[in-house]
C-alpha cells in the first residue's frame, strides 16, 4: 500500500525524480538531497510503512541484507573509512519523514561530523539496570 500524501512513497514509486543508486521490487535506494557526507544514501521501501513497527519481518530482513550489500559497495567505491547505518522510529527518536527509511552514511576521517551521531550517556544504578533487564528479557 502507498500513502498518496507521502513524499517517500512518491520518490520510491518514481513519481518524483531522485538520484537512484539501486532498485529492486521492494526498495529504491537514493542519494540523500541533504547529505551528512559524500555518498549519504537512503533505503526506501516501495510500500508505505511509517516505521519498523509496521514493517513485516521478511521486509525488515531484506532491508538489512540490502544495507550490508550497499555498505560493502560504498566502502569499495567511495573508499570511506567507516559507515553509519541509522534508522529512526518516531518523533522522539528523530524521525521527521514518517515513511520507514534507513540512512547509509559513509564516514571519512576528519569529515567534520565525528561528534554528530552521539548522545549523553546515562548513569543507572544496579537496581535500574536489573529492572530494565527484567522488562526486556524475551
Amino acid at each position: 500500500m502507498k500513502d498518496s500524501n507521502c513524499i517517500f512513497c512518491k520518490i520510491s514509486g518514481g513519481e518524483i525524480p531522485s538520484k537512484t543508486i539501486y532498485e529492486d521490487e521492494e526498495f529504491r535506494v537514493i542519494l540523500d538531497i541533504s547529505p551528512a557526507t559524500k555518498g549519504h544514501a537512503l533505503i526506501l521501501p516501495k510500500e508505505h510503512y511509517a516505521n519498523i513497527y509496521e514493517m513485516p519481518e521478511e521486509t525488515a530482513a531484506h532491508v538489512m541484507k540490502l544495507a550490508r550489500k550497499l555498505a560493502v559497495h560504498m566502502k569499495e567505491t567511495l573508499k570511506c573509512d567507516g559507515l553509519n547505518i541509522m534508522q529512526n522510529n518516531g518523533e522522539a527518536a528523530g524521525q521527521t519523514v514518517f515513511h520507514f527509511h534507513m540512512h547509509l552514511i559513509p564516514r571519512y576521517k576528519q569529515d567534520g561530523n565525528e561528534d554528530k551521531l552521539c548522545w549523553n550517556h546515562l548513569e543507572l544504578s544496579e537496581e535500574e539496570f536489573q529492572a530494565i533487564h527484567q522488562k526486556l528479557k524475551l
